[in-house]
């Protein structure tokens, strides 16, 4: 799986006019599955990002999780983070078919959630408005095959 995480200090996504998810201060996760991908990614991804210490503490430095400060994650399918960009009009052959990527994309939303972690989702599939205040700005690229 694949991840681009950006820390917000708010986030939201809206769907034909109407907000379907938005968060405050946390994280802004787009999420793309890949073929080969399994529970075991969705395992690795989702407790990476929960222990990730990109948070300011008390003295400015980068050392609390989303689970320490008490943020929250706004979750979003993005099947463009698999582009092939070998030609100058981008494929999508490398993402997860549409059944699996929603499979991988939900269970991933309720592994964060059972980690402890308020979540708030985007619509699989829909053509959505992301808006968002990037905090920092902080922003991380996450590959499960490099993890």
């Amino acid at each position: 799986m694949k991840a681009l995480l950006q820390r917000v200090t708010r986030a939201s996504v809206t769907v034909d006019g109407r907000v379907v998810g938005q968060i405050g201060a946390g994280l802004l996760i787009l999420v793309c599955a890949m073929p080969d991908d399994t529970e075991a990614e969705v395992d690795k991804l989702s407790t990476k990002i929960s222990k990730l210490r990109i948070f300011k503490d008390d003295a400015g430095k980068m050392n609390l999780s989303l689970r320490d400060m008490g943020g929250s994650a706004l979750i979003v399918s993005q099947f463009t983070l698999a582009a092939d960009l070998r030609g100058n009009r981008p494929g999508f052959s490398y993402a997860a078919p549409p059944d699996l990527a929603k499979q991988l994309y939900e269970s991933f939303t309720a592994k964060v959630a059972a980690l402890g972690i308020p979540v708030q989702n985007g619509i699989f599939g829909a053509d959505m408005d992301v808006s968002l205040n990037n905090d920092g700005p902080v922003t991380i690229w996450m590959d499960t095959a490099t993890l």
